[in-house]
């Protein structure tokens, strides 16, 4: 095992081929862990917070874990945690082979006593001082809060594993669960009257009242979907907009910086296809949008905004998030990931609280 340090941006322009295709062979393959996630939130996000330890782990040349580290300093604390902590990004995690998480782990934490096993040309990135590192939001497939915790333990550290939030999933209907019809169209709306049917019978009754509401009093009403293109700074600018309009919360967290933050991976994950913004509009105005993600299979519903005045007897808000799970199951998708927080809403939609945990590791 061979672990290379890399001290700066330098590091993930040097991992850059190599970063997605292992996040796809470990057990935490999420959007918040690819590399353009990564590279997006350390530039606007983490790189004012302290220096970067990004580690990648080798076996016979072979990239098999890749540790994105940051130091920072809160309060005379010296915390190590994973890039991305804390504030946007709903899952993170040591970036792991499925398979290879034991011997990583080992490297990892005799790379914190400050003996790592590493090439002679890095031997003189010194390990940092530290007090704690700081793992948060692994989700529930992570070894990270099971195994790597108890090597640690095993290695004399005082460790603390404790849930942090949870993620409330919808797991969508499958083509097995109806027999399948000869129209697409057709099999489509029997899968969404399955997920229907999967639902409290006051829910599904509320959904289908909320539909039925807007087609009969706002017939002209559309949802705009932009994956990208040159209609993207527009949407980017109806998302903003309507996201500072809900709330005073909304407002005060989307300052001129968070707002470049946003607009920086709306660009970069439309370049992939990664990503879905979605737009209702009612009368042609703007009345709700969600800051989504298409990854893996599923959709995780990472943000959201609407107009409290524009038309709110007709529940936009509610109304398009219908639809996108209606579109989710018609594509296919597996998954409607809220990601974090245990807000009633997504109870109501037929979310099933997952959890999410934080890994603490101290000093003896």
């Amino acid at each position: 095992m061979e672990l290379t340090l890399y001290r700066d941006e330098s590091g993930f322009t040097a991992l850059q081929n190599e970063w997605n295709d292992l996040l796809r062979r470990s057990r935490s393959d999420t959007i918040f862990l690819t590399w353009e996630w990564q590279t997006i939130w350390w530039r606007y996000v983490g790189a004012s917070r302290g220096p970067l330890y990004l580690l990648a782990a080798r076996d016979a040349g072979r990239l098999i874990g890749i540790l994105p580290l940051y130091l920072s300093d809160d309060s005379g604390q010296r915390t190590l945690q994973v890039v991305g902590c804390i504030e946007v990004s709903d899952y993170l995690d040591l970036i792991i082979e499925a398979g290879k998480e034991e011997p990583v782990y080992a490297a990892f934490l005799a790379w914190l006593t400050g003996h790592p096993e590493r090439s002679a040309a890095e031997s003189k990135d010194e390990t940092p001082a530290w007090d704690l590192v700081d793992l948060c939001n692994q989700p529930v497939a992570s070894p990270a809060h099971t195994r790597l915790a108890e090597m640690a333990r095993e290695s004399g550290w005082i460790v603390e594993v404790f849930q942090e939030d949870v993620c409330p999933v919808i797991t969508l209907p499958a083509e097995y669960a109806r027999p399948p019809s000869d129209d697409p169209q057709q099999g489509a709306l029997q899968l969404w009257e399955a997920y229907l049917e999967s639902l409290d019978k006051k829910e599904r009754h509320e959904i289908r009242r909320k539909l039925r509401r807007l087609e009969r009093e706002a017939p002209e009403a559309r949802v705009r979907l932009v994956t990208g293109g040159p209609e993207l700074d527009a949407a980017m600018a109806d998302f903003i907009a309507l996201h500072r309009l809900s709330s005073q919360a909304k407002d005060a967290f989307m300052t001129d910086e968070m707002q470049g933050f946003f607009r920086a991976i709306a660009a970069a994950l439309a370049e992939r296809g990664w990503l879905q913004l979605s737009t209702l509009e009612i009368a042609g105005r703007p009345a709700a949008s969600y800051f989504c993600f298409d990854y893996a299979n599923q959709i995780l519903v990472y943000n959201s905004g609407y107009d409290p005045q524009a038309s709110p007897q007709l529940s936009p808000g509610w109304v398009l998030l219908a639809r996108l799970i209606q579109d989710a199951i018609a594509q296919g998708r597996t998954r409607f990931d809220f990601l974090q927080g245990n807000e009633d809403y997504k109870h109501r939609f037929g979310g099933v609280d997952e959890p999410v945990y934080r890994t603490w590791i101290r000093k003896p």
